[in-house]
């Protein structure tokens, strides 16, 4: 075969433009696809940054170069030059070796923060997701919802003000309610609150406290606290933690005449033989499952006894107005009830 002919040559030609087509395809070409990804990431690396300036700058901690590369998942390299990229466009400033944010930089980790928090309420009220898995989940998704769909999302939630660990959920202009309370760790021996708000970071710290069933708006009374130990009891249940892990959660101080039932204990601590009536849902059931415990009778002053126990005890069947449910442990420890 010559390898001058004409039609050798237009085959060149033709796979020539293919190579082109396939480089270059406005928007899906190979070229577009790579430039693409590179600003998407750069876009995640710069919100990691300010929503990390955002938080540290609430904590009252300041941040420099050296701790933000060693607090966040992406390369060295990657992160100075997106810093110095941020300085150009003004989202952040250099006050000696400190970092901090600018008015505009504020403005977009909020926006960042909102589309977070939303997200959290989402999975938590519409989803079946464990509650492990929400801020994994809200990291991926804040960045990529845009304002327009932030804003339909909080719509459809009905506007949240907290989302389900208890941190405010900035709104459209960036206003945020009050998280009134103190720190577990700091609360005096004897005093009575309902814990606020859960600090989900760090994610090892968080995972402690979800391993203890420790559930927001609780009602709790501290019984002890030292440096080794804070122990208080909630909902008929004793719980014992670190210092540094009760610092985790805030709790707001109720006044005498807010205390609501002290005996209201948890429906897995009901015992054979024993009689109760329910008087509520904790918040920790949420969405479809909260509203399918109502629909299944548990609701407030329905008489409850235990119908029969598997024998490793999970589940167990309870008689609620004439019919046996069977529930797991971790549903029945969100049914409150007293005890006759």
């Amino acid at each position: 075969m010559n390898t001058y002919s004409p039609t050798y040559a237009l085959l060149i030609f033709f796979a020539f433009s293919a190579l082109i087509y396939l480089l270059f395809r406005p928007r899906k070409g190979w070229f577009w696809v790579i430039k693409n990804n590179l600003r998407s990431n750069e876009k995640i690396v710069i919100e990691d940054v300010l929503k990390q300036l955002y938080h540290s700058e609430n904590s009252g901690k300041e941040v420099n170069v050296n701790s933000l590369t060693n607090a966040l998942k992406f390369s060295n390299g990657i992160i100075v030059d997106v810093i110095k990229k941020m300085a150009i466009n003004e989202l952040l400033v250099f006050d000696g070796d400190v970092l901090k944010l600018t008015n505009s930089g504020r403005d977009y980790a909020l926006r960042i923060v909102r589309v977070h928090r939303l997200w959290e309420k989402y999975l938590a009220e519409k989803t079946g997701f464990d509650k492990v898995e929400w801020h994994d989940r809200a990291e991926e998704m804040e960045h990529k919802l845009n304002h327009e769909e932030a804003d339909l999302l909080a719509t459809q939630l009905g506007n949240p003000k907290y989302d389900p660990h208890g941190d405010p959920i900035p709104t459209k202009l960036g206003k945020m309610a009050d998280v009134n309370g103190e720190f577990l760790s700091s609360i005096a021996v004897g005093s009575v609150g309902k814990i606020v708000h859960i600090e989900d970071e760090p994610d090892v710290i968080y995972k402690q406290i979800l391993a203890e069933k420790i559930h927001i708006d609780s009602q709790i009374r501290v019984v002890e606290n030292n440096k080794q130990r804070v122990v208080f009891y909630a909902e008929g249940e004793e719980f014992k933690l670190a210092p540094i892990v009760a610092a985790n959660i805030t709790v707001a101080i109720l006044e005498k005449d807010d205390i609501i039932e002290e005996s209201m204990v948890r429906l897995s601590s009901l015992k054979v033989n024993e009689v109760a009536h329910i008087l509520g849902i904790s918040k920790e059931s949420r969405g479809d499952s909260r509203r399918r415990l109502l629909d299944l009778g548990f609701v407030k002053g329905t008489e409850i006894s235990i119908d029969l126990m598997s024998p490793m005890r999970n589940p167990t069947a309870y008689l609620v107005k004439g019919t046996s449910i069977a529930l797991r442990n971790d549903q029945a420890s969100k049914i409150l009830i007293k005890k006759a």
